[in-house]
């Protein structure tokens, strides 16, 4: 992928914030003190969506375990904002490519954890194969040779 692919993803919440990588939508009127839906907004289309949703709730469950609080609330578009206010307010971008991803991801135990050493290896093994093949290769010509794959 791009960087450009990868531009303006930044790790951050918001309600009803279409920006967020992760929006609170609140429920309709006369819901709301009832009924609120989460949009996680930064993964990938061609993610498996268990993996995603095992390792949305090993995450959310290790946060509540160190009994974590949520970041302050990211209002508007933070690819807008200065340099001094994402760090004022803890946002960090996300992985611009696919190495730094999968960097990310063979560093973390939590993930490690949750998905057991068997099925964490075979997965970075893959995404690292990915990763080498397509390291100089077009995104349309990525979906071109991938598309029918999976």
């Amino acid at each position: 992928m791009t960087p450009s692919h990868w531009a303006g993803v930044y790790q951050c919440w918001g309600r009803e914030n279409r920006e967020a990588a992760l929006r609170l939508v609140t429920g309709s009127v006369g819901e709301q003190p009832r009924a609120a839906n989460a949009e996680l907004k930064c993964v990938d289309g061609a993610a498996n969506p268990y993996l995603v949703v095992g390792a949305v709730i090993a995450a959310g469950l290790a946060g509540m375990d160190a009994c974590l609080g949520l970041p302050p609330e990211a209002h508007g578009d933070p690819a807008t904002w200065p340099p001094g206010k994402l760090e004022e307010l803890g946002v960090r971008r996300l992985p611009q490519s696919s190495r730094e991803a999968l960097e990310h991801f063979g560093s973390s135990k939590l993930l490690l954890e949750a998905m057991g050493e068997m099925l964490y290896d075979a997965f970075y093994a893959v995404r690292q194969a990915e990763t080498e093949a397509f390291a100089e290769v077009d995104p349309q010509d990525i979906a071109a040779a991938t598309r029918w794959r999976y």
